[in-house]
């Protein structure tokens, strides 16, 4: 049994809806998976995962949030080679820059994206909740 997370930061409860979708898609694919925040993400724990989602909004002029979710990121993100990894966020403007800015961060540090990237402009539709199980479910294969 694969043993996968899902790391999230959600201020509006629009990145937590679709972060509950992902580990749904991780369980009904059998894998052993936990939800977790930024202040409970253990590094040392996180090595011992096979696969991991993260997910986080756009914030100020598309950025990934900055007092919690970017510096726990940065401190991970060198240990996650060889790992399968997903991202996923909702935005309320702009066109998805800090998606493609996190995804060439990812693809910079070696970063295996195992899908493409899943976002949405403010509340998830069922379209993007779908996607997002789907990542859960190609993480967990």
């Amino acid at each position: 049994m694969k043993k996968t997370a899902v790391v999230y930061w959600s201020s509006t409860g629009n990145t937590e809806a679709m972060a509950q979708a992902v580990l749904e898609g991780m369980k009904e694919a059998g894998a052993e998976a936990v939800l977790l925040t930024p202040d409970a993400v253990d590094v040392g724990a996180l090595a011992g995962m096979d696969a991991i989602a993260f997910g986080c909004p756009a914030m100020g002029s598309e950025v990934l949030e900055e007092c919690e979710f970017e510096p726990m990121f940065s401190g991970c993100k060198n240990r996650l080679g060889g790992k399968s990894v997903g991202l996923f966020g909702s935005y309320g403007w702009g066109d998805g820059q800090w998606m493609r800015d996190w995804e060439k961060d990812c693809d910079d540090a070696g970063i295996h994206l195992v899908c493409e990237s899943v976002i949405c402009c403010e509340t998830p539709d069922d379209a993007a909740l779908e996607a997002c199980r789907a990542m859960g479910k190609a993480l967990a294969e």
